[in-house]
């Protein structure tokens, strides 16, 4: 079964690389010269990303990623922890060569980034509250105060297709400081971390996860600069390879997550091919 969004993003990568055939980009070049790469991460919590208590070094899923990057291109690896709010711009500056930042794929994104083509997961957005808000459908956040992350692309279906009133964070960490105190009533972010932090952390224990479904389920992509074709090409085939050995399957579940459909689809997919 093919996945339902290959098609928009294989027509996307195949214009992208069209328009870059005419100059090859220096990333590549230059991230094989200074003997590193450098990975900006988002570090929300687990399972995606937090800073070991130890050792004050960032570990977790995105981080794993990182590192599989890092490995497939032969070189070292230099991590850098961005916000939803900063993100887009460390990777325009060139404060980072790529982005692995919970950053799921949309139209809007794919106007002003590039992109790895092969996608690594599918996430969606799940709503946490206390416990007895009388919230149990999205439906339910009809003009009420939902808080997010600056960037999220649970924005927009929220206020267009339910009518939340959005109260946008710099972070997911702040956002969810802010539904603790009252200034919302629920919350929007990523399904796995709140999912397990309800399940897992006694901070926690009076909230709940309220919505019935996840917030529209998108893949889970690789980010680079405009025109980064060399970068791009080289990505795809380390991802289509994380999925052909079952890598990835193997690193969601060491991090406590349940790989989605689509990963087994993918190894399947993929290990069909040389």
């Amino acid at each position: 079964m093919t996945p339902r969004f290959f098609v928009p993003l294989l027509s996307a990568f195949l214009l992208a690389a069209g328009a870059g055939t005419a100059h090859a980009d220096a990333t590549l070049d230059k991230i094989r010269q200074r003997g590193k790469v450098v990975v900006g991460v988002i570090l929300s919590g687990p399972p995606f990303g937090t800073l070991d208590p130890a050792t004050q070094k960032p570990i977790g899923y995105n981080v794993e990623l990182a590192e599989g990057v890092a490995k497939g291109l032969g070189v070292g690896l230099e991590t850098v922890q961005v916000q939803p709010s900063n993100r887009v711009q460390f990777l325009q500056q060139g404060k980072v060569d790529l982005l692995i930042a919970n950053m799921q794929w949309t139209q809007e994104r794919s106007e002003i980034l590039s992109f790895v083509p092969t996608p690594f997961e599918e996430v969606g957005g799940a709503a946490i509250a206390p416990k007895g808000s009388g919230i149990a459908k999205w439906e339910d956040l009809k003009g009420k105060p939902v808080c997010v992350s600056q960037g999220s692309n649970f924005t927009k279906p929220l206020a267009e297709q339910y009518g939340a009133q959005i109260k946008a964070f710099r972070g997911q960490p702040e956002s969810l400081l802010a539904l603790k105190g009252g200034n919302c009533v629920a919350a929007v972010h990523v399904s796995p971390t709140l999912r397990e932090l309800v399940a897992d952390n006694a901070d926690w224990k009076n909230h709940e996860i309220v919505s019935p479904t996840d917030l529209i389920p998108s893949p889970s992509v690789i980010w680079i600069r405009k025109g980064e074709t060399d970068v791009q090409s080289a990505l795809d085939r380390i991802v289509q390879n994380w999925h052909r050995t079952g890598w990835l399957i193997e690193v969601e579940k060491k991090n406590g997550m349940t790989p989605t459909p689509l990963l087994h689809q993918l190894k399947d997919k993929f290990s069909k091919t040389p």
